[in-house]
């Protein structure tokens, strides 16, 4: 892309921006496509965005499949809109294996507040951004922030390294688990309890509640904790039982945040981590250019005479991607 085209670019995005900060569901959701399809045009979104954000709070909310994580949202999205406050929705779910696009499963459940100006819900899933979800989700949130959404819900789908991931670099992470024993056992393997700011145990009209609550509690009890213990509470997402304490708790934990001044902390080393992502996907991308050219081709042969030694070859290579850099 040349400058022309660069400034012809920006100027367009510019005005998608502005039309966005206006209330203009379009062209926000035209941004958001951008960021997920990666490349020159999402770099420009965050840079546009990146000096007007900063102010929205960010809820992340994982558990396992089938938790009632969607129906929860839902009814967060209804306590908040019962205050006056504006909401976007990021549901990161799978790629499709035929468009690439994101399952809208739960925008379906989520439909209660489609007709709503002030809530925006949108599904995501990346489809070439370079980094994957780790790296198109902060861009999305911060062109939700910078379209003037004070909070932000970020849903992932499942209980894997990048959902975990994902859910943990928001500003407070909630974890939901069902009643039924070994689901903090699971919850404690797949990571959620390093993450986890708040439990909740959903769907809390089955039997099991107290024994999903005692294990969590004994976790807890032998985790090394700061200022902050995860409270944990009992929901009923489709009838809304238990959703307005769950509000308060968030509150609660933005407040314990911003005195502590942890909120100012974790907000930097988590740009400090995106950072280096960016940087380790870029290298990645530039290293694996230069892995089909021909230099690289006569490593291969070097190593296979045993001319030249796996270590020595991979200098070489790194050497190169540090020559394509300047």
């Amino acid at each position: 892309m040349n400058p022309s085209e660069l400034n012809l670019s920006a100027l367009t995005l510019l005005q998608l921006l502005d039309r966005a900060r206006g209330n203009e569901r379009g062209s926000l959701a035209r941004l958001i496509s951008y960021v997920e399809q990666g490349g020159e045009r999402s770099r420009e979104v965050g840079r546009l965005a990146y000096p007007l954000g900063g102010k929205a709070f960010t809820i992340g909310l994982t558990g396992a499949p089938g938790s009632g994580k969607s129906t929860l949202t839902s009814a967060l999205i209804g306590k908040l809109r019962a205050q006056r406050m504006p909401v976007a929705v990021l549901a990161i779910d799978p790629s499709s294996p035929f468009s690439g696009g994101a399952i809208l499963g739960d925008r379906v459940r989520m439909q209660d507040h489609f007709l709503d100006p002030d809530v925006f819900i949108r599904s995501m899933a990346t489809r070439g951004h370079l980094g994957g979800l780790a790296l198109a989700t902060p861009s999305a949130v911060r062109v939700l922030d910078a379209a003037g959404f004070p909070w932000v819900i970020v849903e992932t789908v499942g209980v894997g390294q990048v959902e975990v991931e994902v859910a943990g670099a928001a500003d407070t992470t909630v974890v939901v688990l069902n009643p039924g024993w070994g689901d903090a056992v699971q919850a404690n393997k797949a990571g959620l309890l390093e993450i986890a700011d708040i439990f909740v145990i959903n769907k809390a009209d089955r039997p099991g509640v107290e024994n999903a609550r005692r294990d969590l509690e004994q976790m807890l009890d032998l985790s090394t904790l700061g200022d902050w213990r995860p409270p944990i509470l009992a929901t009923v997402g489709d009838r809304g039982d238990g959703v307005l304490e769950l509000l308060a708790e968030i509150e609660a934990h933005r407040d314990f945040l911003t005195s502590s001044g942890l909120l100012v902390q974790r907000r930097a080393e988590r740009l400090d981590e995106e950072l280096r992502k960016i940087v380790l996907a870029q290298l990645t991308d530039r290293a694996e250019r230069i892995w089909q050219g021909p230099e690289v081709r006569a490593l291969r042969d070097g190593l296979a005479e045993r001319t030249i030694d796996p270590w020595a070859a991979a200098d070489h290579i790194v050497a190169a991607v540090v020559a394509a850099s300047v």
